[in-house]
């Protein structure tokens, strides 16, 4: 936030930046003096040198024609958008694919190589199903080309594996027992291919720990949306057909805490996932 900006001081800041709003909307004196409706010796003199601030309704008038904000002509923030542009800015829907990893999240993933990414899923988590558990769930999008969709699935999974990326990922274990038992979404997967999935599953976070950390909450306790936090720069909530993504620093990590929330609350912790998930697994018949 702004401190205290004495008005000897704000007058040449607001001349500067008002000069410089000009030069990049390549708008002269008399076209402003068009523009907000005053003579041009009126922006003639905002631009001189002395202690001279417009009033309310001019200040935002310049501002307008301009395109910036009026708190930034006064000093009073540092982004010159508006702040419409700005929320539309960290503020994006963006449409979601049923099946699989789309482009756009590729490119998210590689985005954020290096930083953490939490994750809470939708279901499974993507990058821990085997590719009979895929085929199974999105047969009625990948149609006849489901195995070249498999095999580039895949071939991502791989490259997030090999990434210098730590993933955390939180589900409620409701659903992983329902997976278990055959329950629900699960309804009709069958019985080897849901055992072969919790192999594949406890091997995983076998071989990956601690650079894989899965983390089981209990969704009577605390409850989350499918989300994703890339990093400190980006978090995609996932709708079914859009993602909500935002981008500015405030409600990335506003996400970034609650999925800590998760975390801190999930009765089964990365070190203990595995032998739950074995568990699990022996009841299944």
């Amino acid at each position: 936030m702004q401190g205290f900006i004495d008005k000897r001081d704000r007058a040449p800041l607001f001349r500067e930046r008002l000069a410089q709003a000009m030069t990049l909307r390549a708008t002269s004196q008399a076209a402003l003096a068009r523009a907000t409706g005053v003579d041009r010796s009126t922006v003639s003199a905002l631009l001189s040198p002395g202690t001279r601030l417009p009033n309310a309704q001019l200040a935002a008038d310049c501002a307008t024609a301009l395109g910036v904000s009026c708190d930034w002509l006064l000093g009073l923030a540092e982004r010159p958008e508006p702040v419409a542009e700005l929320l539309a800015a960290s503020v994006t829907l963006i449409e979601a694919p049923r099946a699989l990893f789309d482009q756009q999240l590729i490119g998210w993933h590689h985005a954020a190589a290096g930083y953490k990414i939490r994750h809470v899923p939708a279901s499974l988590p993507d990058m821990l199903k085997t590719p009979e558990v895929v085929a199974w769930e999105y047969a009625d999008y990948l149609g006849r080309s489901s195995d070249q969709a498999i095999s580039a699935f895949q071939d991502q999974l791989d490259w997030m594996k090999t990434t210098q990326s730590d993933y955390e990922i939180a589900m409620p274990l409701h659903e992983i027992s329902n997976f278990a038992s055959g329950l629900g979404y699960w309804s009709g997967l069958t019985l080897s291919a849901r055992q072969d999935q919790m192999d594949h599953m406890i091997t995983v976070c076998d071989t990956l720990y601690p650079s894989l950390r899965l983390y089981l909450f209990d969704a009577h306790q605390v409850y989350s949306s499918p989300v994703t936090v890339f990093g400190p720069h980006l978090a995609a909530v996932y709708l079914g057909q859009q993602y909500i993504v935002f981008r500015d620093p405030a409600r990335v990590q506003a996400i970034l805490q609650h999925f800590d929330g998760l975390v801190r609350a999930a009765p089964f912790g990365a070190r203990g996932v595995r032998d739950h998930l074995a568990r699990l697994q022996r009841a299944m018949v």
